[in-house]
């Protein structure tokens, strides 16, 4: 059913932006035609790639525009908040009760949705098919959703703007739990501990294979030679020691694009990218402004006057 709950939000629904992805994250956990799932607020941070505060706000303004009920009478597993979309609900038990009535009416023969048409009542929520999908009545709780319409809610206006807002801070209650089925996995958190194991400084990080390769193929080790690849990756990891740690990738393509602008050594062309503290051999008969002057017209690629 979740395929149904999908369908209506993107032909039906008039949420836009983080609401919309929070709409379909809860769409897609559907199980049956109650349209009733749980989901916790990290869960749907992690389906949506969301702030915690952009969730909390988009389940206000889709509460808010009667697209989706929060049922505080009912729990999932760690005690995470249950939800039901009522205008699929709406539609599949119109659709029931036109094949009930005739049966080899097909779906596309049903009248459309209307506003007339009310989503069933809470309190008639089939109690054992949400104990099937690991959703239970919270104990002590009375029959009926506090604070629901059991007339069901009424469609959101068509222009309405569900946008989540900076300001609101209306956070349901709800944990993180494990994965609604069974067989979709956890994974790690985008901000654990986990994330930094990957990450090295350019001290640390080794060339690999990929970029020997890469400079051998573009000729830049033939360009460069063995000594002076060495010199520009000594000129690369004394330039990058300062910054902050980073994957290996991140390293390897910061490492080619500074040997592709390396300069060819040549015995008239200064070094001009020395390291600081070394400086090339003064060549006889020049001062140190000749030197500097050398070094301008070489990095322009004019003569230098020692040719």
């Amino acid at each position: 059913m979740s395929g149904q709950a999908r369908k209506w939000v993107w032909e039906s629904s008039a949420s836009r932006g983080t609401a919309r992805l929070v709409l379909l994250s809860i769409a897609d956990r559907i199980p049956d035609a109650q349209c009733v799932a749980y989901a916790s607020v990290a869960e749907l941070m992690e389906r949506t790639n969301a702030s915690r505060n952009a969730v909390r706000n988009s389940l206000a303004l889709l509460e808010d525009a009667g697209e989706l009920e929060i049922l505080h009478d009912y729990e999932g597993p760690q005690h995470s908040t249950v939800y039901r979309m009522p205008r699929p609900a709406a539609w599949l038990a119109k659709v029931a009760a036109a094949q009930e009535a005739d049966p080899e009416l097909r779906v596309e023969d049903v009248e459309p949705l209307t506003d007339a048409d009310p989503a069933p009542a809470v309190g008639d929520l089939d109690e054992e098919r949400l104990r099937k999908h690991r959703i239970w009545r919270k104990a002590g709780s009375e029959s009926g959703a506090r604070g629901q319409n059991l007339a069901g809610s009424r469609s959101a206006p068509p222009r309405q703007n569900l946008t989540p807002g900076r300001v609101r801070n209306r956070p349901p209650s709800g944990s993180e739990s494990d994965p609604q089925n069974c067989s979709e996995p956890k994974v790690n958190r985008r901000y654990s501990s986990s994330s930094a194991a990957g990450l090295t400084s350019a001290t640390d990080w080794q060339v690999d294979d990929a970029s020997l390769s890469w400079a051998q193929q573009q000729g830049h080790l033939a360009r460069l030679g063995e000594q002076g690849l060495k010199a520009a990756d000594a000129k690369w990891r004394h330039y990058r020691a300062a910054w902050s740690p980073r994957p290996a990738a991140a390293w390897a393509a910061d490492w080619q694009s500074w040997i592709a602008r390396e300069h060819t050594p040549t015995s008239q062309r200064p070094n001009l990218y020395a390291l600081p503290g070394g400086s090339p051999a003064p060549q006889a008969g020049m001062t140190k402004a000749d030197l500097h002057m050398a070094a301008l017209l070489a990095a322009v690629g004019e003569p230098t006057g020692t040719e």
